[in-house]
């Protein structure tokens, strides 16, 4: 069967027609699609995405590309460590940013589980980690070791001089003999002299009685009676 000229001149029309339903449908996707693009989205985070810390942050703050809900109860976030310790406070939202404070101390990889509520009022959520080093122990500086000062000596002291110490005074017994002794002193030396006196008296009467009978006679020599 060949095909007549009027149908050639219908098929324009009916390419048109074709292209028209295909452009409303793109145009229906497009339409529906982008509501669900307005939705806010997570631009940033501190600490960052699988950034590296030292030591554990005392807060984690989200950052949205709108403003979120600030009611109580329409933010929720869980921030746990590897052994699924629960360290996230109660999250405070405030225009675009929503501050979440972290209590107790961990190390290790931190996961983050966030759900908010968009500008658009539809809730939003993801996740994000970090990991935590410990924190470095501060090393103290040695203090200068003091330079030792010249050291003062004292001259040494003059030698105090001997004192000269008095003879010990004589007992009082002593002294009350010194008396007695010098008159036993003199006692003998008076009868001395007298002894030394009758002595020499003596030698001088026997002296006189010999010079006066003239000599002696020997005792060889005869007596008187036997002549």
């Amino acid at each position: 069967m060949g095909v007549t000229s009027s149908g050639i001149r219908t098929l324009p029309r009916r390419l048109l027609a074709v292209a028209a339903t295909l452009l409303l449908a793109v145009a229906a996707v497009v339409a529906t699609a982008a509501p669900a693009s307005a939705h806010d989205q997570l631009i940033g985070s501190t600490p960052a995405a699988d950034s590296t810390v030292e030591g554990m942050p005392t807060e984690i703050v989200l950052t949205f590309s709108a403003v979120i809900a600030a009611d109580p109860g329409a933010s929720e976030v869980q921030v746990t460590d590897a052994a699924g310790t629960e360290l996230a406070g109660d999250p405070v939202a405030d225009g675009t940013t929503l501050t979440v404070p972290l209590e107790g101390d961990a190390s290790g990889v931190i996961s983050v589980l966030w759900k908010v509520v968009s500008s658009d009022g539809h809730p939003i959520s993801g996740d994000l980690a970090f990991t935590v080093t410990p924190a470095a122990t501060p090393t103290e500086t040695p203090s200068p070791t003091p330079t030792p000062s010249a050291t003062v000596t004292a001259a040494p002291s003059e030698t105090p001089s001997p004192e000269v110490t008095s003879a010990p005074a004589p007992p009082a017994e002593a002294s009350d003999a010194t008396p007695w002794i010098i008159g036993g002193l003199l006692l003998l030396a008076a009868v001395g002299g007298g002894v030394l006196y009758l002595l020499v008296s003596r030698a001088r009467g026997q002296k006189a009685l010999g010079g006066g009978g003239g000599t002696t006679p020997d005792a060889g020599s005869d007596t008187p009676s036997e002549r």
